[in-house]
């Protein structure tokens, strides 16, 4: 259920109205709007008497949300959501580029990324100090050190770090270098570790998973939104079908039902989509032609001898190129580059 307060309640009002939420066993989650705050709740609710809230002072109408996905539903937040980093702004009015190795392999070649990055303007960099692979015997990142490196990046040249949490062994180590917390594919139904970053206060970039609905996906966005961490963007990698002309099949069709259900920001890894560095500027441009509010690249000053995901990275010369057509072509979407 939604509580929509009046445009002139008072602060006092909105705490009366999250009081009885509690008194519920419900959890309240208030959002505020342009002209007025609205306050959602979750929980195992059964029926809630609607009237409980219609006669406090203050409030302007409760509404039954629908939808299962109730914190990430546009029933319960019409707003785009929009987050503020140090960095830069991700939301609606905005394109963001996200670049970097797949994986982080040596400080030489993360400082060399993150320097040429930043002197394009791109403001966050992507690498996995773990990795998920499905192999065994494939590398599995750096770790610990990793981290380490990554953080380093950020001292040096200001640039925001974008890097995967795998479990909850090492969610307050990454929490504390990373900017943006990502949770890869493979993880997008491990409940436990989503309940963990929805303690986190630091942005969450939820990837799709393999053969995930749009409802499963937006469920899994709305385990870290109950949590209490409402800054989350969901990101589409592809999904596996019978094609096989590329790594995965990159579902650009799913960016616009998702922005009419939902209000969180969309971004799309053309990378992980394609698998092949020749398919990734097209598919790129398509995605910010479809309405998505970012992009996750993986990017590399030697992709031929990158540790993991050489056949799908781009160079920094095609990365030249592609970045200079985002930016001459964002304005025609609507979008400013961030």
């Amino acid at each position: 259920m939604l509580v929509v307060m009046q445009s002139r309640a008072t602060e006092q009002d909105i705490q009366r109205v999250v009081e009885v939420i509690r008194s519920q066993g419900l959890v309240p989650h208030v959002l505020p709007g342009a002209t007025r705050t609205a306050i959602g709740m979750t929980g195992n609710t059964g029926a809630v008497d609607k009237a409980l809230f219609e006669v406090l002072p203050g409030v302007e109408e409760a509404i039954r949300v629908t939808k299962p996905y109730k914190l990430a539903s546009r029933e319960m937040k019409c707003d785009d959501t929009v987050i503020r980093l140090a960095q830069g702004t991700i939301g609606p009015a905005t394109f963001t580029v996200i670049a970097g190795p797949c994986s982080v392999e040596s400080e030489t070649t993360m400082l060399r990324t993150a320097e040429y990055l930043m002197g394009r303007g791109v403001k966050f960099l992507r690498a996995g100090a773990f990795k998920p692979r499905t192999s065994p015997y494939s590398f599995q990142g750096m770790g610990l050190e990793g981290l380490r490196i990554l953080q380093k990046c950020r001292e040096r040249t200001g640039i925001g770090i974008v890097t995967e949490l795998m479990d909850t062994e090492y969610a307050a180590a990454v929490e504390e270098v990373a900017d943006i917390i990502q949770i890869g594919t493979r993880n997008m139904q491990n409940f436990s570790l989503l309940k963990r970053v929805g303690q986190c206060r630091k942005p969450v970039l939820l990837k799709r998973g393999m053969s995930a609905t749009l409802e499963e996906w937006l469920m899994a966005a709305e385990y870290v939104l109950a949590g209490g961490n409402y800054d989350v963007i969901l990101c589409e990698r592809g999904v596996r079908t019978f094609s096989d002309h590329s790594r995965n099949t990159l579902d650009l069709g799913v960016i616009p039902p998702t922005k009419a259900v939902c209000h969180l920001p969309v971004f799309v890894d053309p990378s992980h989509g394609t698998g092949k560095r020749a398919y990734v500027p097209a598919m790129a441009l398509a995605a910010l032609a479809a309405g998505a509010d970012g992009l996750l690249m993986e990017v590399h000053p030697d992709p031929d001898h990158a540790a993991s995901d050489s056949a799908q990275t781009l160079d920094f010369a095609t990365f030249d190129q592609l970045f200079s057509r985002i930016t001459a072509l964002a304005p025609a979407f609507g979008k400013t580059m961030s």
